[in-house]
């Protein structure tokens, strides 16, 4: 009796109608895969440009302040904070002032006890705020802010690697979420198709 049972529950006929019940839930199922993959996309994509232009709020006040000190004639080291700030571990906020043949003047920013390799190039071609992600060196990233003064630029950054670790974990919600829709919304697509039939 179970010998009959499973011949005919794997007969060509049964293997067929099994067929049949994919194909249309994969009719089904596909489109929608498509339409929540894009979403999940965009949903990711809005998180994580929050983020990171986020990050650029506290920098953007700062530097335009210091350039409004400056062209009032205030001295370049009044408007740097005391406090030196080192880029490879630090994140506090820190600032740059460069003069207008884009030298060093003013900094509270360090790297390894140095000044650091600002880009002049970022300098030479900049014609109004820019804002930026600076890397020094790898593993260090800075969320940069460019502000044009009368006789230079005032550069204002700050670690990036807060914002990194919120967007990391970001991706990761929105794939968990991606992987667990897609896999329901297959099962259902299967269940209805059978249902259906």
């Amino acid at each position: 009796m179970r010998t009959g049972n499973w011949s005919r529950a794997y007969a060509p006929g049964s293997v067929a109608a099994m067929q049949r019940i994919l194909k249309r839930a994969a009719i089904v199922w596909v489109p929608l895969a498509v339409a929540l993959t894009g979403l999940s996309g965009v949903v990711y994509a809005s998180v994580q440009q929050d983020l990171r232009q986020g990050a650029n709020d506290p920098q953007i006040q700062m530097a335009e302040d210091a350039a409004a000190s400056l062209d009032g004639g205030a001295p370049a080291g009044s408007v740097v904070p005391n406090q030196s700030v080192e880029l490879a571990t630090s994140l506090q906020t820190y600032l740059m002032v460069f003069d207008g043949s884009n030298q060093l003047v003013a900094s509270s920013a360090t790297l390894h006890g140095g000044p650091p390799p600002f880009p002049r190039s970022v300098l030479a071609s900049g014609r109004g705020q820019d804002r930026l992600t600076w890397q020094p060196e790898p593993g260090v990233r800075s969320a940069v802010v460019v502000q044009p003064w009368r006789d230079g630029f005032v550069v204002v950054g700050r670690s990036l690697r807060l914002v990194e670790e919120r967007e990391s974990n970001a991706l990761l919600i929105a794939g968990l979420a991606w992987a667990t829709t897609l896999a329901a919304t297959a099962v259902a697509a299967l269940v209805a198709a059978a249902v259906l039939r």
